[in-house]
């Protein structure tokens, strides 16, 4: 009976652990994403050990979710975050720049949003290769400019639905920031020009981000504080976007922050590579402290 009673309560903690594990997840828009009505594939995903670039990814996204982490109510400070995974606008490093960086700020007391956004369609079950063999395709620029713009316009709504719903997560409604990493520091650092007061985001974190001139605009007035890293052996060749980025927000006097590594390539995220960085994310929770969005929340 003994023996009855404690295999009863390891299965009870069992299954209240792993229903604390699972996350929400949110259709971003109610229906078809305005643009992409007849996308009708399904969202695919392949481990890391089926790719070039050794990463879990998820491809053929038609319909933009976001997948909500929250931490404990002690530990709640009222920021918000949406995160937005790179992959070129083909497909999206969901571990390395998406869920790992949501399960470290977790720990900050931030409550996270995972966003898997509209990328191009894959034609095979290999979107790594397709997306090289895109490179320099003038016929496939044009297709992927719209999917660009449609990938930006998930951010933007992402960070509108975030703020509508903040009493839902006990969150402030102005500690809502974004970051993103290559492709998705492109919709990131998007956020932070022509935005609405709906749209704004309270901070923007690009991280080697694709942001060349051509994408960016005027440097508001009271443009969110931005936070940008990079590596100057970046092998796609962004450091002097992250460079263009922090020279513009420094000419309009606005806040900034940049950390360009010697070494680390392109897409370190939250990789392990022995070198400094493997920190850029202890270097953005300091950041996010002298900011005030580690603060705890107001009762």
């Amino acid at each position: 009976m003994k023996n009855k009673f404690f295999f009863f309560l390891l299965l009870l903690i069992v299954s209240v652990s792993t229903v604390h594990a699972q996350q929400k997840i949110i259709q971003l828009y109610n229906g078809a994403a305005p643009g992409s009505e007849n996308w009708n594939w399904d969202e695919k995903f392949e481990d890391s050990s089926k790719n070039m670039f050794r990463t879990n990814i998820v491809y053929d996204i038609s319909k933009p979710t976001l997948t909500v982490f929250s931490p404990g109510p002690s530990a709640a400070n009222g920021t918000a975050i949406i995160i937005c995974p790179g992959g070129g606008f083909h497909f999206l490093s969901i571990n390395g720049e998406g869920i790992d960086v949501a399960n470290w700020l977790l720990k900050k007391g931030v409550t996270c949003f995972v966003l898997k956004y509209r990328v191009v369609h894959s034609l095979t079950s290999n979107p790594a290769q397709e997306m090289m063999n895109m490179i320099n395709n003038k016929e496939t620029e044009e297709q992927k400019r719209n999917v660009i713009m449609m990938a930006i316009s998930d951010g933007r709504n992402a960070i509108a639905y975030v703020r509508q719903h903040a009493s839902e997560y006990k969150i402030s409604p102005d500690k809502i920031g974004i970051i993103g990493f290559s492709a998705g520091g492109t919709i990131a650092a998007s956020s932070a020009f022509n935005y609405t007061a709906d749209n704004k985001p309270n901070f923007v974190a690009p991280i080697y981000a694709f942001m060349p001139d051509s994408l960016q605009g005027t440097v508001a007035s009271d443009a969110p504080p931005m936070f940008l890293a990079a590596a100057s052996d970046d092998q796609v060749g962004l450091a002097s976007h992250s460079v263009s980025l922090y020279n513009h927000w420094l000419a309009a006097k606005r806040s900034v922050e940049l950390h360009m590594y010697v070494k680390g390539g392109h897409g370190f995220g939250m990789r392990v590579q022995h070198i400094p960085t493997d920190t850029w994310i202890d270097r953005f929770g300091d950041w996010l402290n002298v900011e005030g969005f580690l603060k705890p929340a107001k009762q």
